[in-house]
């Protein structure tokens, strides 16, 4: 099906077409292109413009460019265009624009991907979804999510990121959802906001996209829970959290042979489900995203009843059984929240030593060095048997740590992952934490060379 031809992306971008072209679907990378993709030639770590021909070789229907690349033909099929990111953002803009269906928005300092990927299993049977990939979240990843969207979409959901002031307020106009939901608010980047404020007032700006009239769903728990009301006033707002107040709340949930088994009322209706995970985040997530769904208009029950299909994406806490041992991958991220739920989710589960092997949480500011520390008082810490850590910052949580928990402390990931096979013994239930640039994702490779297994989604017949 044609996505976009070259007088409607002319349109959009103000370019100009070197001649007529139909394209199925738009790419950014030459590795993952399709035949029929309108490749966009964006400028990032490598100019774009490099491998345009090679897109054009590997069968792409026309390129998005601001020059006519050094080895491709003038009359080849291209759009040209002044800025390339911004003609990307104008293709969003009308994609956004002529899709009949609801858009929901999602931010949060811990937990965004996940919440998507629930919303996207959830809905399945309920018409035509349209998700962000992996991690699309920033000033590229949500123009092209958009761009990519059908016109006969029915649902769409759009992640929202940030790392820094000022950059989720201008995503959320260019998306406009119908519902926006922030799951949390954390310290995650706290080095660019100073304090936990700044950082919520960045996640409420969500609101400011709404597409009127909207509806904001937000924790109800948090000491900056009235500062994001505020950021939503004058939309529709829905609240989730374990208190009586909560609009969308849990009321049991209770783990069950690795899974967790949840009742919770949402929106005045009763709905049990099954998590395939431990994990009480995970439980929230849930909670607040079928409190989503259900105000884009999608049928609850069934969304409730679709959540048993899904998995945690890898490296965002998905549990394994792994040669012997039992491995909760979390490499993908961590800040003083997030680890405290992996350790309470380590703590839950039964059997055998529970191991933490922990990297460094990164951008948390002047206080990094306390926030580490003040991790060996987490109350899950005192069902940890032993604490493998990695990086200069998590020394100061190897040194707080009683004797008895401290194992080995490495300057970098990449020591502990030579060692992988010794930091653990067979029974072991074992997390691995860290912030993605601590690579202790490392730990976790190495874990699964010296035990022969691969991860969840990877398995071979």
């Amino acid at each position: 099906m044609t996505l976009w031809t070259s007088h409607d992306a002319a349109a959009a971008t103000g370019g100009r077409a070197t001649r007529d072209f139909a394209v199925t679907g738009v790419s950014i990378d030459t590795r993952t292109i399709r035949p029929g993709d309108l490749f966009v030639a964006l400028q990032a770590a490598r100019d774009g413009h490099d491998f345009v021909a090679q897109a054009l070789e590997k069968g792409a229907g026309a390129a998005l460019v601001s020059r006519i690349p050094q080895g491709v033909a003038p009359d080849a099929p291209l759009l040209v265009v002044p800025d390339v990111l911004a003609a990307l953002e104008g293709l969003g803009r009308a994609g956004r624009a002529r899709m009949g269906g609801k858009v929901i928005a999602i931010t949060g300092s811990v937990g965004k991907t996940s919440t998507k990927e629930m919303a996207r299993i959830a809905l399945a049977g309920q018409g035509k979804i349209h998700a962000a990939e992996a991690s699309y979240n920033n000033h590229w990843g949500v123009p092209l999510t958009l761009a990519r969207m059908p016109p006969d979409t029915d649902f769409a959901i759009v992640e929202l990121g940030m790392n820094h002031p000022g950059e989720i307020e201008p995503l959320a106009r260019l998306a406009r959802p119908h519902v926006a939901m922030i799951t949390t608010v954390a310290a995650a980047h706290l080095e660019a906001f100073g304090a936990i404020e700044g950082i919520a007032r960045e996640k409420g700006a969500i609101f400011r996209g709404l597409a009127q009239p909207g509806t904001a769903i937000l924790p109800e728990d948090l000491a900056v829970t009235q500062l994001l009301r505020d950021c939503a006033d004058g939309a529709g707002t829905i609240t989730i959290g374990f208190g009586q107040h909560g609009m969308a709340r849990p009321l049991k949930a209770e783990t069950v042979d690795g899974t967790t088994q949840v009742r919770a009322r949402v929106l005045g209706e009763a709905v049990d489900f099954t998590l395939a995970t431990p994990g009480t985040h995970f439980v929230m997530n849930a909670v607040g995203m079928l409190a989503t769904l259900s105000a884009a208009g999608a049928d609850l029950a069934q969304a409730a009843a679709r959540l048993s299909d899904w998995r945690p994406p890898l490296g965002r806490g998905a549990v394994e059984d792994l040669g012997g041992i039992r491995l909760i991958d979390d490499a993908y991220n961590s800040n003083p929240t997030s680890l405290s739920a992996g350790l309470a989710t380590l703590a839950r589960l039964t059997g055998g030593r529970r191991v933490a092997i922990l990297g460094d949480m990164l951008e948390l500011g002047p206080e990094e060095i306390a926030l580490h520390a003040g991790m060996a008082a987490d109350p899950a810490m005192a069902a940890v048997d032993l604490v493998h850590t990695a990086g200069p910052r998590m020394r100061a949580l190897h040194e707080a740590l009683p004797a008895a928990r401290r194992g080995r402390h490495a300057d970098t990931a990449a020591e502990l992952a030579e060692c992988a096979q010794d930091l653990v013994a067979p029974g072991d239930i074992v997390l691995v934490k860290g912030s993605k640039s601590s690579k202790v994702s490392t730990v976790v490779d190495a874990l699964r060379r010296t035990r022969q297994s691969t991860p969840p989604g990877e398995r071979t017949a």
